[in-house]
């Protein structure tokens, strides 16, 4: 844009904020079910707006319901894109009210799309000097680009100018339809010419000129230096008039007759009356109390938490002026150093050259102890021309003593990978006091994801510097390292400050909330230092069972593939989803289970499986679906990942991701190796122990069931329990009205079923699948499992009405576990929350206790300083120790009695225990 001081002229391209909000924000919906997600996010992105610009003039302008003149044209236009979900278009209404509410101009123009009337307004503004700002998601507004129209990314606030389209798409802006005619568009199938892509358009373009050029001088491509230039003259020729029709589709009309313009697109006084009732409705509170205390609704903070409860005074920390320093000098550093001594809580990040905690090097290290006030000290910029920095030893030779006190209490974001980095240079970091991912994860698992980007966004309405702006993309992303330290600098001490002030936004509310409070606490902050000890300690692989084991996998698939194919009649690509459609659904004619969102029948694992059960075909495609995953992502990949110093696999455990509290891993993910199958139990067979140890493998016994007998205080369940009997076998003499010595093994599978089944949710629908009887028999099993068990069902009407009534549920220690989706107006996400609301505390439950269980056996280990036990990993429900033969059956009964007295409930919790010289011997 120039650089005039008027506001400019804003268009707003509501049809993109609708998408993006309805598919980038959780499903929101308020107490009366009612979907609201997209609403707020829409909502949110135009306040945000319009506080950063207070524009003069301004339009927000969405697609009209029905067919445009491009669907005259090419009736196959957009003919790619699913239907609008009923959940997303039943908020297009109210989302208009509260934007004419808010005072904004509204426009939706029959008959044409959102993109001609912004063009349209976007050239008189142009024409009569205007700056205007196009505010959107959609690549193809880049052709309105020139010296008075930039374009702002709705999603990441990016700017693009005439360079900027330049360095996106290759060429200038009015090379931008060309560009996308050529190429074509499949979301909105403009067909453009096959072949072409990205950088051969981009050859043509600048090479030759517009597609009008081109078709004038075709003789001239096969000069042109880009890949298949030589042959591509012929397919121009072939494809003419599809080049034609496409440049015509991806046209933004910029000559609407329209009956108004910018100059008369005015924003009016907000009908706060108007507001307060549907923000009411919404039940949208903090803006709602921003109207009815008499703030305009332009002018007032965005909300953008989906936690109601964040106040306007946590949002305006993002009008803290920050004040940074770069440490250079040891009299700078000795002055910092004082004050973090002398702080009650200091924010403290490590930035580093990798991800890989094994890998990662030492780049700097940042402070903050005051709110909008940091600190970077680089140690290790080593790009050229670099200035002088202090020694990396120097540095952490003097912070030493403070990283390892645990009296100098730390806050920082994911602080177990700085603690693994340190313990890369011999300093182990104790005195972490607060961790605000974990902080984040224990509020509210399911708000948001849990980096410190989105809570900055979330939480104190602060957009922070992302990694990619400063070291790029891809394989040319740079390390840090590698970055201007001015740069890097602010990007640093940056992290820092947040930490500290997300710190002060979060410890708050979880100081309110007992519970919570002792689930971070007492559970994850000192967990998180467990898991930094076993991915430092890794695991030991057989890397030479695991290649004789992918040679055979690859021969077993080899052969499948081959039968496959002689099933299917004729060799195809397994790999190919449409392929397998054909196959399966057009030639076998299978019936077919389910359908993707676009129409067609779906292959996923669900589907397969239950084909699975009648025919050879699906079966087979299973099996090597299986084994292909297998090879690929285990027998192939571990030996990969062995650590060249320690020779080990070290994986990274992550407590933030999932919504119940258990654990994941990555890099090898631990959780997913299959055990049902022989194969996935060979994998697990290259897990072993160094010489003169064994692994040793304690797992609680049906602990899920344990659980839900203690929450729903189920007598029959209880006594079951309490006297120590086979609960399958137990249950199926009750639902089979047999005594237990009378109890088939098909009965007692049967009554397994079931005890999963029901909590997991399942309805007699999906236990009849299951059993492979008829629903009506599966419905009497059930109903004879609640008759015999009245407490179960007791726990699950009123865990449901809970979970109606608050949103939430709880497990037995306090974490709680949100629902977004208990009142959703769509039945099927209604029901999967339902369903959620009874697995989730036992799940949840569960989580808890196994994690209480490794704090209890660290404590036992460091305590007895004993280096003869060391605990390797935690999978499920399952404790993996790599244990000195000497003692070790002592070792595992001390270990079995910790994990059973981890937690007390009304039932008795039991732990089976094997050793043996790999996980599966163990197992």
């Amino acid at each position: 844009m120039s650089s005039s001081s008027k506001p400019p002229f804003i268009l707003i391209d509501g049809s993109s904020y609708l998408f993006r909000a309805f598919h980038g924000m959780p499903p929101l919906t308020n107490s009366k079910g009612q979907d609201t997600g997209a609403i707020y996010g829409v909502i949110n992105m135009l306040k945000s707006l319009l506080k950063q610009y207070h524009p003069t003039h301004i339009g927000v302008v969405f697609d009209a319901k029905g067919k445009t003149f491009r669907d005259d044209i090419y009736p196959e236009y957009k003919a790619n894109r699913p239907p609008m979900p009923d959940e997303l278009r039943t908020q297009i209404a109210p989302l208009h009210e509260i934007i004419k509410a808010m005072g904004l101009p509204l426009i939706i123009e029959d008959g044409v799309e959102a993109d001609d009337v912004i063009g349209t307004l976007a050239r008189q503004a142009s024409e009569a000097g205007i700056d205007t700002l196009i505010s959107t998601g959609d690549k193809d507004m880049a052709q309105l680009v020139n010296q008075h129209v930039t374009l702002i990314n709705t999603m990441n606030n990016q700017l693009m100018d005439i360079q900027g389209v330049r360095d996106k798409f290759g060429i200038p802006p009015e090379l931008v339809i060309d560009f996308l005619a050529l190429k074509g568009d499949k979301v909105d199938n403009i067909p453009g010419v096959p072949g072409v892509g990205d950088k051969s358009a981009q050859g043509l373009l600048n090479g030759i000129g517009s597609i009008d050029e081109i078709y004038k001088q075709l003789d001239k491509i096969a000069e042109l230096d880009f890949r298949g230039a030589k042959s591509l003259a012929k397919k121009m020729a072939e494809y003419e008039e599809q080049a034609r029709l496409s440049y015509q589709l991806a046209t933004i009309d910029v000559n609407l007759q329209l009956n108004y313009s910018p100059e008369t697109l005015v924003p009016e006084a907000a009908d706060t009356a108007r507001l307060a009732d549907l923000y009411s409705e919404y039940e949208f509170k903090r803006w709602y109390t921003e109207v009815t205390s008499n703030q305009t609704a332009v002018d007032a903070e965005p909300d953008s938490t989906t936690n109601e409860d964040v106040t306007a005074s946590e949002l305006a920390s993002d009008d803290i002026t920050v004040d940074y320093t770069t440490i250079f000098d040891e009299a700078t550093f000795e002055q910092w150093f004082k004050d973090i001594q002398a702080a009650e809580l200091t924010a403290f990040d490590t930035e580093t050259t990798s991800l890989d905690y094994m890998q990662a090097e030492l780049v700097g290290l940042s402070f903050s102890i005051e709110a909008g006030k940091a600190a970077y000290i680089p140690v290790a910029h080593d790009y050229p021309d670099a200035p002088e920095q202090l020694s990396r030893d120097w540095v952490l030779a003097q912070l030493k003593p403070w990283l390892e006190d645990p009296t100098q209490l730390k806050v920082g974001q994911h602080l177990k990978y700085d603690k693994n980095v340190l313990a890369n240079y011999d300093i182990h970091l104790d005195g972490i006091a607060f961790d605000t991912m974990l902080e984040s994860y224990v509020l509210n698992s399911t708000g948001s994801r849990h980096d410190m980007d989105t809570l900055a966004q979330n939480y104190l309405n602060h957009r922070t510097v992302h990694y990619e702006e400063i070291a790029g993309k891809g394989a040319k992303q740079l390390t840090f390292n590698q970055i201007d330290l001015e740069t890097a600098a602010f990007y640093a001490a940056e992290d820092a400050d947040i930490t500290l002030r997300l710190h002060q936004v979060l410890w708050p509310k979880l100081e309110a909330n007992e519970g919570l409070k002792k689930v971070l606490l007492e559970l994850e902050v000192p967990l998180a230092s467990i898991l930094s000890r076993m991915e430092q300690q890794g695991v030991l692989i057989d890397s030479q069972r695991l290649l004789q084991q992918s040679q055979q996998l690859a021969t077993r698939i080899i052969e499948l593939e081959k039968e496959v194919h002689e099933l299917a009649g004729e060799a195809f690509n397994l790999g190919s989803t449409k392929q397998l459609q054909h196959i399966l659904f057009e030639k076998m004619e299978l019936p077919v289970v389910k359908k993707t969102p676009k129409g067609a029948p779906s292959t996923s694992e669900e589907v397969l499986q239950e084909l699975a059960l009648d025919y050879e075909l699906p079966q087979k495609i299973m099996e090597y679906r299986g084994l292909t995953k297998l090879k690929n992502t285990y027998t192939d990949k571990l030996p990969k990942m062995i650590n060249h110093r320690t020779g080990r696999v070290h994986t990274s455990y992550h407590q933030a991701v999932t919504a119940t509290g258990r654990l994941s891993s990555t890099d090898p993910n631990l959780q997913n190796i299959p055990i049902r199958n022989e194969e996935g139990r060979r994998v697990r067979k290259a897990f072993v122990a160094r010489e003169g140890y064994q692994i040793v493998a304690a797992d609680y016994s049906q602990i899920e069931l344990r659980i839900m007998a203690h929450l729903s205080g189920d007598k029959g369940l209880l006594d079951a329990f309490s006297s120590g009997k086979d609960i399958h076998r137990a249950t199926a003499a009750e639902v089979f009205g047999v005594t237990e010595d009378e109890v088939t093994d098909n009965q007692r599978r049967s009554a397994k079923a079931i005890n999963f089944g029901l909590i997991y949710g399942m309805s007699a629908f999906g236990l009849a699948k299951q059993l492979h009887v008829s629903r009506s028999e599966a419905q009497e099993y059930m109903d004879l499992y609640f008759k015999r068990y009245p407490g179960v069902l007791d726990y699950m009407d009123s865990t449901r009405e809970f979970a109606k009534a608050n949103g939430y549920v709880e497990t037995v220690f306090g974490r709680r576990l949100y629902l977004p989706d208990i009142k959703a107006s769509n039945g099927a996400r209604r029901k999967g929350a339902e369903r959620a609301a009874i697995n989730a505390p036992m799940q949840g439950t569960a989580a808890d206790i196994i994690k209480m269980a490794m704090l209890r056996v660290n404590d036992w280990l460091q305590q007895a300083n004993n280096d003869d036990v060391a605990m390797i990993m935690q999978v499920h429900d399952e404790l993996v120790f790599e244990i000195k033969h000497a003692n070790i059956d002592a070792h595992i009964a001390t270990i079995t009695e910790l994990m059973e007295q981890a937690a007390t409930l009304s039932v008795p919790l039991k732990v089976e225990a094997g050793k043996g010289e790999n996980w599966e011997e163990a197992h």
